[in-house]
């Protein structure tokens, strides 16, 4: 079975905060892959053979909280 990993809005802030950008993250919260937008982020994930997740809602990324991510 393949790895999660989360891709996530930078800077990490509330809701309405201007995004700059997106990282990849792995469990542990290290960086690894930062792109422009989430598809770029997605897309890279499913090529190295991770599943990626997106936050149901950018405040809501703690990512023990199972319900607060889904699987694309």
């Amino acid at each position: 079975m393949s790895k999660p990993v989360y891709v996530e809005a930078r800077p990490k802030g509330r809701d309405g905060d201007p995004i700059t950008h997106w990282v990849v993250e792995d469990q542990a919260d290290s960086v690894l892959q930062k792109t422009h937008t989430q598809k770029e982020g997605i897309d890279w994930a499913k090529r190295q053979g991770y599943v990626p997740h997106v936050a149901r809602s950018r405040h809501l990324d703690d990512k023990r909280r199972p319900d607060y991510w889904r699987a694309v």
